[in-house]
C-alpha cells in the first residue's frame, strides 16, 4: 500500500506560505489606498490584533526606564553613606581635638600638641613621628599622651621631628600604681596574635595585695620619665600567681594607640604638687601614699 506522507509534508508547505502572501498582498494594497484610510486601519489593528504586543513593549520599556532609576538610586545612597561616614569620621577627630584641648587648658604642665604620623612599614608597628622636635622643646623620653590617657614616650629627637614608641613597644615600661597608693608594680606590654590583641599587664605586686577588676592604674612618678598621675589603664583580671610571691594583672588600657592621630607631649612637669595629674584623667580622683 502506497504512502501518503509525501503529499501531506507538500501540502503542509503549501499552507504556510499562504499566510504570509495574504500580509504581503494586503501590504500593497494598503500602500495604494489614501493615507486616511491608512491610519483608520492602522489604528483598527492596534485596538484589535496589535493590542497585547503593543502592551508588551510598554511594560519592557517601563521596566527599563525602573532599572534605570534604580541604578540611579542605588548610586545616590551609596554616595549619601559615604559622606556620612566621612562626617562621621571627622566628627570623631573633632572630639578628640576638643578633648586634647580641654586637657591642655586645664594644666599648667608644659604640654606641646603634635600629630602622630604612622608610618605603615612592617616592623615599625610600634613607632610613631611626631611634628615637633628639638626647635619645639621636646626631648628624649618626654612622655606622649592622648585625652584618654599615656600613649608612649620619645625615643629620638631631630630638630623638627621626632620618633616616639607607644606602650606595645616590647621595650616599654613604666612604674605603675592603683589610685589609693597600696598597690604598686610595673606595666609592660603582652603582644598577642594581631595588634588589636596587645595588651598592658601590671607585673611585681605584692601576693598579699589582691586587686578588683576595674581599678585604675595610673604612674606612680617613680624614676625620671613619667610624672605620677596620667592614666596607663584599669584592672582587667589576674594574669599570673607565683605563691608566697607575687601576683600579675591584666590592664584594660586606656589607649589604643592606632586610633591616635593628635596628641600631646609633656616637655615639662607640673611646678608644683598643688593640682595632680590624675585631676586630668579622673576628675575627682585623688591619689594617696607617697609621691616618689
Amino acid at each position: 500500500m502506497a504512502s501518503f506522507e509525501p503529499d501531506r509534508v507538500e501540502s503542509r508547505g503549501r499552507r504556510g506560505l499562504i499566510l504570509p502572501l495574504v500580509f504581503l498582498v494586503l501590504s500593497a494594497l494598503l500602500l495604494l489606498v489614501p493615507p486616511a484610510t491608512q491610519g483608520r486601519v492602522s489604528s483598527v489593528l492596534r485596538g484589535s490584533v496589535l493590542a497585547p504586543f503593543i502592551q508588551i513593549q510598554e511594560s519592557l520599556h517601563q521596566a527599563r526606564l525602573l532599572s534605570e532609576s534604580l541604578g540611579d538610586l542605588r548610586f545616590q545612597l551609596d554616595s549619601t553613606l559615604s559622606v556620612l561616614h566621612s562626617q562621621s569620621t571627622i566628627e570623631e577627630e573633632n572630639r578628640r581635638l576638643r578633648a586634647l584641648l580641654d586637657l591642655r587648658d586645664r594644666s599648667s604642665a608644659g604640654f606641646l600638641a603634635a600629630s602622630a604620623i604612622r608610618s605603615g612599614t612592617r616592623g615599625s608597628e610600634s613607632m610613631f613621628l611626631l611634628d615637633v622636635g628639638r626647635l619645639d622643646g621636646v626631648e628624649v623620653s618626654d612622655p606622649v599622651v592622648v585625652a584618654d590617657g599615656l600613649i608612649g614616650m620619645v625615643r629620638e629627637v631631630g630638630l623638627r621631628s621626632a620618633l616616639a614608641m607607644d606602650w606595645t613597644h616590647p621595650d616599654f615600661r613604666v612604674s605603675g600604681m592603683t589610685l589609693d597608693g597600696e598597690v604598686f608594680g610595673i606595666v609592660e606590654p603582652r603582644q598577642g596574635a594581631f595588634r588589636e590583641e596587645d595588651r598592658l599587664i601590671l607585673n611585681g605586686v605584692s601576693f598579699h595585695t589582691p586587686v578588683e577588676d576595674g581599678v585604675p592604674v595610673v604612674t606612680s612618678g617613680r624614676g625620671a620619665v613619667y610624672p605620677r598621675g596620667i592614666l596607663v589603664g584599669t584592672i582587667a583580671g589576674l594574669a599570673e600567681i607565683e605563691a608566697g610571691w607575687r601576683r600579675s594583672y591584666w590592664l584594660d588600657p586606656s589607649v589604643r594607640p592606632g586610633s591616635a592621630t593628635h596628641v600631646l607631649v609633656l616637655t615639662e612637669e607640673r611646678p608644683t604638687d598643688s593640682e595632680p595629674f590624675e585631676d586630668l584623667w579622673l576628675p575627682g580622683e585623688r591619689l594617696l601614699g607617697p609621691s616618689r
